[in-house]
């Protein structure tokens, strides 16, 4: 191991790099089915409701699929650290590739729900399995340039999604979006089946089941509490009390259970590693800031900017490319240099300056000037979650590599879940304010027996449009004051993220893979 710590030594020529160029097509096409079909079928949930009715479980239909995703996350993660990554990728890609079929062929509201549970529960190891198997067959000194090339695909699948998801829903059937999931995934599977090698690992192992169920429930109970806090229910009520009761129980029986477990589903001593615990916390900052904070984002530009959905998607352009630029930038350095240091330092310090512009976003902001904020983030964006995946796979034990790759992911979407209800809360809570100083002015250029309740969701781009005019200025004013509040309050978690990555140690990247090792291991065989 000692060769591998001296810094000063020349860019070695680790991992397979043949292997993996052949592989990489299969696992970016396994990344796109997972962030695709959530993109493509936001844009698609007013047809779905106009077609089985339910609007009132609307929800549930992203819910199910987010909350069966992350509950599934840490066990593909850990069962493929334990019996291989290849059989896990592949089994997540058929129960996806099932679930879409079935969502494709639903009656009901309650058929879609459960059938996008489905999905879920397949699409929990899609975006893992790809990052891990990255992880396994190439070593950290030059893992950076394929963790661009990943991170270009996701910023892609961000970009499309919408645009598709609108052009299937009109120019098709919104079922279309879930069918066109099967040549895309079954081209997947074949090409992994054929292309993927991995050592067979014939060692005994012993399943955390109690471990799972635990960290299941108090997972589900955090994305409820999350999703329903302030909506569905009030935050005092007795079911979000609960949650958060069964949460902080499940929790705690958790972290009992996994000290004890011969194989834990999530090992607590991998949080022992400085670089592992630092980049958890900051995984899920970086989640809550990012997710949460540009949930808002489409309202605004389509009611104060007057953008379609469609040009909504495509504004956020600058910021994909500022993500995938920086992304392949960030990865080249690490390659190169062997050093990454510097970047999660520099990092979410350009994060937080973009989180900061737009704070100044206005009622007569222009597209141009949003337009160059969204990639003043981007790029901060892209430097951090390039790295953050690096450093957590570097730090722990290469037979680690699945838990590492599925916490950093878990844990940024459980920040996610978090953000979007706690910037909800405070846009929400602004917003209202706003609206509730109405100049009698205004009121009466509404036309007879006309009002605005917020609270029940009427304050979207159609019912803005038909206001009167002087009432429409006002209205924009009040959204341009909840969002101001939402990214005032997202600029604290990208300045607790710079502090933060100060406090990274720089482990030198090691120039071997797991892959390596185990082929070189008299009980594997490939």
């Amino acid at each position: 191991m000692a060769q591998d710590h001296a810094g000063a030594q020349p860019a070695p020529v680790a991992g397979p790099r043949r292997e993996i160029l052949i592989v990489l097509p299969g696992l970016l096409l396994a990344m796109m089915l997972a962030m695709l079909d959530q993109l493509v079928v936001s844009t698609a949930l007013p047809r779905i409701v106009g077609d089985l009715g339910g609007v009132t479980h609307l929800s549930w239909v992203v819910t199910a699929y987010v909350l069966a995703a992350t509950v599934t996350t840490p066990l593909y993660g850990k069962l493929g650290d334990l019996y291989g990554r290849k059989r896990f990728l592949m089994i997540a890609i058929v129960i996806f590739l099932g679930g879409s079929a079935l969502s494709g062929l639903s009656h009901s509201m309650a058929e879609l729900i459960a059938f996008r549970a489905i999905q879920g529960l397949g699409a929990g190891g899609l975006i893992v399995g790809a990052i891990a198997t990255i992880g396994d067959l190439v070593s950290p000194r030059e893992r950076g340039q394929y963790m661009g090339y990943m991170m270009g695909a996701m910023m892609l699948a961000m970009i499309a999604g919408p645009l598709l998801g609108g052009y299937i829903t009109d120019s098709m059937s919104w079922r279309w979006i879930f069918y066109i999931n099967m040549p895309i995934g079954g081209l997947a599977l074949v090409y992994l089946a054929v292309t993927l090698h991995l050592p067979r690992r014939k060692i005994q192992h012993k399943i955390d089941y109690l471990g799972a169920a635990l960290l299941a429930l108090a997972t589900t109970s955090v994305v409820l509490l999350t999703t329903w806090g302030g909506t569905q229910y009030a935050w005092g009520s007795a079911q979000i009390l609960g949650l958060g009761a069964v949460a902080v129980l499940a929790t705690g029986g958790f972290l009992l259970v996994e000290r004890r477990a011969s194989e834990p589903v999530l090992p607590l001593h991998v949080f022992r590693n400085r670089n592992f615990a630092l980049m958890t916390v900051i995984t899920f900052l970086l989640g809550l800031a990012m997710f949460g904070a540009l949930t808002f984002l489409p309202l605004y530009q389509q009611t104060v900017q007057h953008l379609s959905a469609t040009g909504s998607g495509l504004m956020l352009i600058p910021m994909m490319l500022g993500s995938t630029v920086t992304s392949l930038i960030a990865g080249w350095v690490t390659t190169k240099l062997g050093r990454y240091k510097a970047l999660p330092i520099a990092d979410p310090a350009i994060m937080t300056v973009g989180m900061f512009l737009l704070t100044g976003l206005g009622v007569g902001t222009s597209r141009l000037a949003s337009a160059m904020f969204f990639l003043v983030l981007g790029v901060g964006m892209g430097f951090l979650m390039q790295v953050t995946t690096l450093v957590v796979q570097n730090s722990v034990d290469p037979r680690d590599m699945g838990v590492a790759s599925s916490s950093r992911t878990f844990f940024q979407q459980i920040g996610g879940s978090m953000g979007v209800a706690a910037f909800g809360a405070i846009f929400a809570r602004r917003l209202t304010q706003a609206l509730a100083v109405v100049p009698p002015s205004l009121l009466r250029s509404m036309p007879p027996g006309a009002h605005l309740n917020v609270s029940g969701g009427q304050l979207d781009p159609v019912t803005v449009q038909h206001l009167p005019v002087p009432f429409q200025h006002f209205v924009f004013s009040a959204i341009v004051h909840g969002i101001q509040g939402v990214f005032v309050w997202a600029v604290p978690a990208g300045a607790i993220v710079f502090v933060l990555a100060w406090f990274i140690k720089e482990v030198p990247l090691r120039a071997h893979t797991r892959v390596e090792s185990e082929r070189a291991t008299p009980e594997l065989v490939s």
